[in-house]
């Protein structure tokens, strides 16, 4: 099969029908760089337009989005809603309202088109949708099943085979939901699932981290660096576990705020850790690189733990990361890493 990369927006909201000819003739790792808008929702009322900041660069995208097993105030149960912590109120939004929802038209438009042009399904999936589930309770885990079976016509997958270690291609549709993966999350999502019936979520790989016991801070960081690829990850990918995620401490000591110059040996650090990734069939994600001030962490909702402290050093990791073929870019700075 002959690579396409990802290029450019293929897509602009509202402007669905005006798609260029970019084309990825299978969703497979290494064929595409996305921006990967991190916690892209509102906190605690403020910075409530983030997800129409990232729409706003064009399919396709990952949003990530938190979810909480909570009980607002008043209220007599626990409910999933799109939060990072509480006090919860009652007003913060639930999964259905905040991301399906409001994806409903471009989405169905998007089916639509497919039923007389099937290179449409080339351009999908339009949105890889990353679910971090603050705890892991069964009750949760079923809850957002339930909410994914409701739109499971929309959503990339892949049929559950005889054995986890067969991995059956991808079935691909406008969105794709990718998710931790832990014991929990993989029975309700794979393990309880007859055969042949759809993976609707995906987690992530198992990975191992140094022995970093006895070390002081700066040599524990420096271990993280020194970790070789194949000591972080063993085992392939198999039909569930289909993505690995990666702080930035494993390219660059001490992550983004510890980050000085881009240097030749972080380039080659960080193709090492893609290249091992693909090879296993692995999406590969870095989570989070930002370059702003302290203005704009404020008024913007940007985080300063992934500060770089400036654009420019932003925008350099940001394009290293695509011409290492990272699949999944994290940044708070949808619209600065669109352009």
């Amino acid at each position: 099969m002959t690579k396409m990369k990802w290029t450019g927006v293929w897509v602009g909201v509202g402007a669905l029908a005006a798609i260029t000819q970019v084309s990825v003739a299978q969703f497979v790792p290494g064929e595409q760089s996305l921006l990967s808008a991190h916690n892209c929702y509102p906190y605690h009322g403020m910075w409530g337009d983030r997800i129409e900041r990232a729409l706003a660069t064009g399919y396709p995208l990952s949003i990530e989005l938190d979810l909480c097993w909570a009980t607002p105030e008043g209220e007599q149960a626990p409910r999933s809603i799109v939060a990072h912590n509480g006090p919860y109120t009652g007003d913060e939004p639930t999964l259905e309202s905040y991301f399906f929802e409001r994806l409903r038209g471009d989405v169905e438009a998007s089916l639509a088109r497919a039923q007389n042009d099937a290179n449409e399904r080339d351009h999908w999936p339009m949105v890889v949708l990353d679910l971090d589930i603050k705890d892991d309770k069964p009750a949760h885990i079923r809850s957002i099943r339930s909410v994914l079976e409701r739109y499971r016509d929309w959503l990339t997958t892949a049929p559950v085979a005889e054995s986890i270690k067969q991995q059956q291609a991808l079935d691909p549709k406008p969105i794709m939901v990718l998710m931790a993966g832990t014991d929990t999350q993989q029975r309700i999502f794979h393990d309880e699932i007859g055969v042949g019936e759809p993976i609707l979520a995906f987690g992530r790989c198992q990975t191992h981290a140094p022995d970093t016991r006895g070390m002081s801070e700066d040599q524990k960081q420096r271990a993280r660096v020194e970790f070789s690829p194949e000591q972080m990850v063993d085992l392939p990918a198999d039909n569930y576990h289909r993505w690995w995620n990666n702080a930035w401490d494993v390219v660059e000591a001490g992550g983004p705020t510890r980050c000085g110059d881009w240097t030749s040996q972080d380039e080659q650090r960080l193709r090492s850790l893609v290249k091992h990734a693909h090879h296993l069939g692995y999406f590969i994600r870095f989570y989070t690189i930002n370059g702003h001030t302290g203005a704009d962490a404020l008024s913007r909702g940007y985080s300063g733990g992934y500060n770089t402290g400036s654009i420019d050093a932003a925008r350099e990791r940001w394009r290293a990361e695509i011409e290492a073929g990272v699949d999944l870019i994290a940044t708070d700075q949808y619209v600065l890493f669109g352009k």
